[in-house]
């Protein structure tokens, strides 16, 4: 059986695949540029994760260029960064920094850019403080607050002990930056002669920017939109109440208003064409989980986070993989949970469990 569903999802990956054009080949090494559009380039950073790589881009203005996301906090990355500088088109410097989100990844080396090219940092107020709130596990207080949520959850104590151990000894960790310049939803920012739009979206992080050239149909769209993968929507112990995934499915139906000939420049994968398709295939996707949970509870007496975990994410993960699945297997809970569709009781050992609720899933073109 396991087989024969591994086979569904690779067929249904390759159609996905088809209904999308990417008109760019891949930097053929880290510190090469790929040419995007005139004084828009893309450079692909290396991670050694699973997750081998984040996109960032260089745009062009009159007196030096704009960076866009950063890469992981490591001595390797920091070299491509120089290496970028000092073969910089144009011999333009670096003059600014604008980051989607906090995720570490996209600002791992915001304080050292900053500081080592005197730059300023652009990002939104809420990616600013989920930055400088979140990172890393911290003092005894939060790392009670987070056994309890995995307790909650139903994973046992030497689980989430696993899990605590294995961010403390996260090598990525950065030191953050201390000030910023805001970045607000529909405010337009004019870099060479273009003017790109300001969108704010949820659901992955709290106000994520998307930057959007209307005359060219151009989108940086961060984490938003992503050619093979959904991003990660997740629910962390800071909100257990939390409902990213309505705020995810929203901010879908407000990047499908965009023209459908957009050229999507994604943090991970490939430049692609096909949004209005992409968009629904990951509308599809989380639709599926749904799903599958819904079917969960219509029968027996009910299940918790971790078991629902190993129904969407079945097959083995390491520690940090494990906190990502948890957490979106508790988003999409909450969204059934929150509308009726599955009911929660808090059960013995204080675990939340979930069953059957009333009601039907909404249809897939409803759910933005």
């Amino acid at each position: 059986m396991m087989a024969a569903e591994a086979a569904v999802r690779r067929e249904r990956r390759r159609k996905e695949r088809a209904a999308l054009t990417f008109p760019l080949a891949r930097p053929e090494w880290e510190t090469s540029l790929v040419e995007v559009a005139d004084g828009i380039f893309w450079a692909r950073l290396p991670m050694p994760m699973a997750l081998d790589h984040v996109n960032v881009y260089l745009l062009r203005d009159a007196d030096g260029w704009w960076l866009v996301d950063t890469g992981l906090n490591l001595e390797e990355t920091r070299q491509i960064w120089e290496s970028l500088a000092a073969k910089s088109p144009d011999g333009l410097p670096f003059k600014a920094l604008i980051c989607t989100h906090f995720h570490y990844d996209h600002t791992g080396l915001a304080s050292w850019l900053m500081e080592r090219f005197d730059v300023p940092l652009y990002m939104s107020h809420g990616e600013f403080f989920a930055m400088r709130g979140l990172g890393g596990v911290g003092n005894e207080a939060q790392r009670s607050q987070m056994q309890a949520y995995f307790r909650a959850g139903g994973f046992a104590d030497e689980q989430s002990e696993a899990l605590l151990a294995a961010f403390g000894r996260d090598r990525f960790m950065p030191q953050h930056p201390t000030s910023f310049r805001r970045l607000r939803d529909g405010h337009v920012l004019e870099i060479g002669g273009r003017e790109w739009r300001l969108i704010a979206g949820e659901g992955h992080s709290p106000e994520h920017i998307c930057l959007y050239c209307e005359q060219e149909a151009l989108l940086i769209a961060g984490d938003q939109l992503l050619p093979e993968i959904s991003p990660n929507i997740l629910v962390s112990d800071v909100e257990p109440e939390a409902d990213p995934l309505d705020g995810w499915f929203g901010s879908l139906e407000r990047l499908r208003e965009l023209a459908a000939e957009t050229l999507v420049l994604p943090s991970h994968g490939q430049p692609f064409r096909g949004l209005p398709a992409r968009i629904e295939q990951l509308q599809a996707h989380h639709h599926r989980h749904l799903e599958q949970l819904m079917a969960m509870g219509s029968h027996g007496d009910g299940f918790a986070v971790a078991e629902a975990m190993g129904v969407l994410f079945p097959r083995e993960l390491p520690p940090t993989e494990q906190f990502l699945a948890f957490g979106e297997t508790l988003a999409h809970l909450n969204w059934l949970s929150r509308r009726g569709l599955l009911t929660r009781e808090l059960g013995e050992g204080g675990v939340y469990r979930y069953s059957g609720g009333k009601g039907e899933l909404p249809a897939l073109s409803t759910l933005g």
